[in-house]
């Protein structure tokens, strides 16, 4: 079983997960666009239960068009968010695959909401499933 630390740009909040994730994904949708600051957003994840941070971090809650909520967590020193929950998977931490700095991080499972995709984006990981 392996364990991964994210991490703020700062180094102040950290979350140190047991374990593989559970779900890793692609996300092309202007919400991810604008909450990753890129064209598109990658994370992995992990059972919350399976997941320790460390750090203070701070909390906005966004309210998305379908009325479920979403709370993204974020170190109040450099303002890098580090994991979000979202409604209605409460149960699982999302954490941007970047926060590890690992290139050997394993790839994505899914990408979504390729209708929303730039046009020069192409995710071409072997056995990642596409959905509109």
């Amino acid at each position: 079983m392996s364990v991964r630390t994210a991490t703020c740009m700062c180094g102040q909040l950290t979350a140190t997960c047991d374990g593989e994730p559970f779900r890793i994904s692609v996300c092309h949708c202007l919400d991810c666009q604008k909450r990753s600051g890129s064209s598109f957003a990658a994370q992995a994840r992990f059972l919350a239960d399976r997941v320790k941070t460390s750090g203070k971090a701070q909390m906005f809650t966004r309210k998305a068009e379908s009325g479920r909520t979403s709370e993204h967590h974020f170190c109040p020193v450099c303002g890098s968010e580090l994991w979000y929950i979202a409604q209605p998977f409460t149960d699982m931490m999302a954490i941007p695959i970047g926060r590890f700095a690992d290139p050997s991080f394993p790839p994505p499972e899914y990408s979504v909401y390729e209708e929303r995709k730039h046009g020069w984006v192409a995710i071409t990981s072997e056995g990642t499933e596409h959905f509109d």
